[in-house]
C-alpha cells in the first residue's frame, strides 16, 4: 500500500479520535492518561497479554537463578514494573527493587505484592528507564523489563543505564513488542495506528525495532529470539524474548 493510503487512514483514524486530541491540545489528556486511564487500561489488557505470554515468561525466566551474585543473594531490578505481572514468575527468595516513571501504578502494584510473598521487596522508586541515578552502579544481578522500552524517550539511554547498575556478569531480561515485517499488513496497520495509538497510550510506539539496540548494545552474550503473542483488535503481535549478559 502507499505512503497516501497511510496517511488518508491516519486522518481517518484522528477523526475518530478527535476528542483525545483536543483534550492533548488543551493539556488535560496527558495528566488524565496517567493517572486513570492508561493504569485502567493496562490492568486490563495485561490479562489477556499475560494469558498468551505466559509460557515465553516461563521460558525466560527459568534461569534467572543462574545470575544469583557469589554472595548468596540474588538481586533484581523491575525498569516499569506498573503492576507486577512477573512477580510470580521470580524464584523464591530474590530481592526485588521496582521502579516506574508512573507513581500511579503503586496501588495495583501492592495487590501483587501481597499475591506473591515468596519474594522480598527493596523498594519502589519513581524513575525512567533512561535515568535510574537513584541505583548504585554494578548493584543488581539481574535487569527485567516487559513491555517498556516501547515507550521509554531513549531506547539506547535506557539499555546504557540498564549496562551501568548490572554487576559484571549480570543479566539483562527483556520481552517487547515490537515491529513487524515491513512487508507485512502487520506493518501497514502499524504505521497507520502509530500516531493516534502513541498519543491515547503515555508514547507507546508500535514501530521500534529494539531488537537492533539490543544487539548493538554493550553486552558480550545476547539471547533473543522473535515470537507472536497475540493481543485481539491490536496492532501488537510481533515481540521479541531474551537476555543478554553484561
Amino acid at each position: 500500500m502507499t505512503a497516501a493510503s497511510i496517511l488518508f487512514l491516519r486522518a481517518c483514524l484522528a477523526l475518530l479520535a478527535m476528542p483525545i486530541y483536543l483534550l492533548s491540545f488543551l493539556g488535560i489528556w496527558e495528566p488524565f492518561c496517567k493517572k486513570v486511564f492508561f493504569p485502567f487500561f493496562l490492568e486490563k489488557l495485561s490479562v489477556v497479554h499475560e494469558r498468551n505470554a505466559k509460557k515465553h515468561k516461563q521460558e525466560l525466566f527459568r534461569n534467572l537463578p543462574d545470575f544469583t551474585s557469589p554472595s548468596g543473594d540474588l538481586k533484581l531490578l523491575e525498569i516499569g514494573t506498573g503492576f507486577g505481572p512477573n512477580f510470580q514468575f521470580y524464584p523464591p527468595g530474590c530481592k526485588v527493587t521496582c521502579t516506574d516513571i508512573n507513581p500511579n501504578f503503586q496501588k495495583g502494584l501492592l495487590k501483587n505484592m501481597n499475591k506473591n510473598q515468596h519474594i522480598h521487596y527493596e523498594s519502589f522508586l519513581v524513575a525512567a528507564g533512561e535515568d535510574l541515578h537513584q541505583v548504585p552502579s554494578g548493584s543488581v544481578d539481574a535487569v527485567i523489563c516487559t513491555l517498556v522500552l516501547c515507550s521509554v524517550h531513549d531506547v539506547n539511554g535506557t539499555l546504557r543505564e540498564v549496562l551501568r547498575v548490572l554487576r559484571p556478569g549480570g543479566a539483562f531480561y527483556f520481552l517487547e513488542h515490537v515491529a513487524a515485517d515491513p512487508s507485512s499488513w502487520k506493518y501497514f496497520w502499524q504505521q497507520v495506528c502509530y500516531p493516534t495509538w502513541k498519543l491515547v497510550f503515555c508514547g507507546c510506539c508500535l514501530t521500534r525495532e529494539i531488537w537492533k539496540n539490543v544487539e548493538e548494545a554493550n553486552f558480550s552474550e545476547v539471547k533473543l529470539k522473535h515470537v507472536s503473542i497475540a493481543l485481539p483488535w491490536t496492532p501488537i503481535r510481533p515481540h521479541i524474548v531474551g537476555y543478554a549478559v553484561k
